[in-house]
């Protein structure tokens, strides 16, 4: 993919230049206006964070309007096709990333990845491959697609995982299955379902999120 990612933005509630950055990846069919809706909660949190919500790159191929990180074989093999479709969409996602981190003089380390559904496995598989480890990554009712190399000597950011157990679209038990793999790789996971929740944020679930970006970010 050569695209270039693009989409809603906002400005440090500081009113200062951006001693952090949140990248919001929405999910499949969606768009940046969609999970930018997160940064108001997160913003007292981080008043100094520059929070980005990139449009995927892709038009979605089933549906009138939104977009895709990757395509999905709703008729077919699904896993194969995240396997397939993370991989690809990776590159556009760490050039973003490296884009971003030239601009504003940020690093991964003062960097939060969080993601819907499709945005989640971006964020995961994209934030678990860099060389450097983010300040964390949030994942909302996604899968872990481990990119190459992933194993117990890879980079180790903290990473939260909140997930639905009534999800019929992204299984609640995949992101279960995550964080085995996270926590035997000596990743440092939390994990939070929603009971009574389908493919959505639940408020608990948000709560729980925002209590993670608290405790990574050192925020009182």
């Amino acid at each position: 993919m050569t695209a270039t990612l693009s989409g809603p933005m906002l400005a440090p509630r500081s009113g200062g230049a951006p001693r952090q950055a949140v990248v919001l990846l929405h999910g499949y069919g969606s768009d940046g206006n969609d999970l930018i809706s997160l940064a108001p909660h997160w913003q007292p949190v981080l008043p100094e964070a520059l929070f980005l919500a990139p449009n995927a790159p892709e038009p979605c191929r089933h549906l009138d309007v939104g977009h895709q990180w990757f395509d999905v074989e709703f008729d077919g093999d699904r896993l194969a096709s995240r396997q397939a479709g993370v991989a690809l969409a990776r590159p556009v996602l760490v050039r973003f990333l490296e884009d971003l981190w030239a601009q504003t003089g940020l690093s991964a380390s003062d960097t939060i990845l969080a993601g819907f559904s499709q945005g989640a496995m971006m964020a995961l598989h994209a934030g678990l491959s860099l060389p450097e480890p983010l300040m964390g990554i949030v994942a909302f009712s996604g899968a872990f697609v481990p990119p190459e190399g992933f194993g117990p000597t890879s980079i180790k950011p903290p990473v939260c995982l909140v997930h639905g157990d009534l999800d019929t679209v992204v299984d609640a038990h995949l992101s279960a299955e995550a964080e085995q793999a996270l926590a035997a790789a000596g990743i440092s996971v939390r994990h939070h379902v929603s009971h009574g929740v389908g493919h959505g944020i639940a408020p608990d679930g948000l709560a729980f999120a925002t209590a993670f970006v608290r405790e990574i970010s050192g925020s009182d």
